[in-house]
């Protein structure tokens, strides 16, 4: 349902159209009846002012018509662009600007050839008609024009606004969402390797004690308070990073602490063997730390679920690319092995560009490779 309410713009050019009318009729010597249908004929204009904002082209015509009839019935001469600027620039401003120039040309027209079939001077009527009037009429159009295209582009301006606005939300949310999945990964590789290796170091301590081997059981208890610890302070971290909290943290573990992570397995009973080969000092803290991060993993699976007896971790680096492979001899696949560490290993590994793969080895055993292209990584 079009809007029927006057706005103050409207008023404003309803208003004008009606003052043209009645200075005219004031301005000519006109008998008291052509005076009042004169003032009908200006209302009736007002009027179609006010009508154009939500019927443009009826409102156009209509008022063509009604300035033809007004000097049929040969009433005060107004012109003919002075009582149509009104509804032109309303047409205009609607978006109806080829109507618009269609009608006041139609005008000029028929206003020419009118005046030269009654005598006038042609210089003076093309000079009058073409001039002035046509460059009113020709003012009106453009700058409805103008205020319709002033109000698109306003409107793009506030749409792309919004748009940017919600892009910048949903950013925002990918971050955090981000953040909170790394949290979760941190979280579960550190907690989950500490208490692997606190239930295997216990289980050495309790069967020392009961063999009465306090030497044992006493390397035994120094490596739970030695991982103890360590995972407390990556906790920590974590969780200052989480709070904000101003200071240097502890930084994320690599390649230097790839030995003291196997040491803390292997005084547990379990053999591992490491090997690094090619350049790894000088590849990325973040290449070190996800390696760091899968051969943690793949020893807690060890520990949790292999029931081995050795294990292999090699860390091969050669120009443009890096391996980690970790097999051991235990007793290959098993349910506990497809959980959250090997998705988090998975989602670690597919952040650097690249690929983890895991499955039991026909021989026996089971094998954890994941492959990373450092090309793809900033130094």
């Amino acid at each position: 349902m079009p809007d029927l309410s006057l706005t103050r713009a409207d008023a404003v050019l309803a208003a004008a159209t009606l003052g043209l009318v009645v200075v005219a009729v004031a301005t000519e010597a006109t008998a008291p009846g052509a005076a009042a249908l004169a003032g009908a004929f200006g209302v009736g204009l007002a009027a179609l002012v006010w009508c154009a904002r939500r019927w443009p082209l009826p409102a156009l015509l209509a008022t063509a018509v009604g300035i033809l009839g007004y000097y049929a019935l040969d009433l005060p001469p107004l012109g003919v662009a002075a009582p149509a600027a009104a509804v032109l620039y309303r047409v205009a401003e609607r978006g109806r600007v080829l109507p618009a120039a269609l009608v006041a040309g139609g005008l000029l027209t028929v206003s020419v050839t009118a005046r030269l079939v009654e005598g006038d001077d042609v210089a003076v009527v093309v000079g009058a008609a073409l001039g002035s009037e046509a460059a009113l009429m020709l003012a009106v159009i453009a700058l409805g024009d103008a205020v319709r295209n002033r109000r698109s582009l306003r409107a793009a301006l506030d749409r792309q606004a919004v748009t940017a606005a919600e892009d910048r939300r949903r950013e925002a949310a990918r971050q955090v969402e981000a953040e909170r999945l790394r949290i979760a990964r941190e979280v579960h590789d550190t907690l989950g390797h500490t208490m692997s290796v606190v239930t295997l170091q216990s289980a050495v301590a309790r069967e020392a004690l009961a063999d009465h081997e306090p030497a044992r059981a006493e390397t035994a208890l120094a490596a739970i308070h030695a991982v103890s610890g360590s995972a407390m302070a990556e906790l920590r971290a974590t969780l200052g990073t989480l709070r904000r909290e101003p200071g240097p943290h502890r930084p994320a573990p690599g390649f230097a602490q790839l030995p003291a992570l196997v040491d803390g397995v292997r005084r547990g009973g379990l053999a591992v063997e490491l090997r690094v080969d090619g350049p790894v000092a000088a590849l990325p803290a973040v290449v070190g730390s996800t390696v760091y991060r899968v051969v943690q993993e793949a020893l807690t699976n060890v520990v949790r679920h292999a029931g081995a007896g050795r294990v292999t971790v090699a860390v091969r680096a050669t120009p443009g690319r890096l391996t980690v492979e970790v097999v051991d001899d235990g007793r290959g696949g098993s349910p506990g092995r497809a959980g959250q560490g090997l998705r988090g290993m998975a989602e670690r590994v597919a952040l650097l560009g690249g690929t983890v793969a895991a499955g039991a080895v026909v021989a026996g055993g089971f094998r954890v490779y994941a492959d990373l292209p450092l090309a793809r990584v900033a130094t």
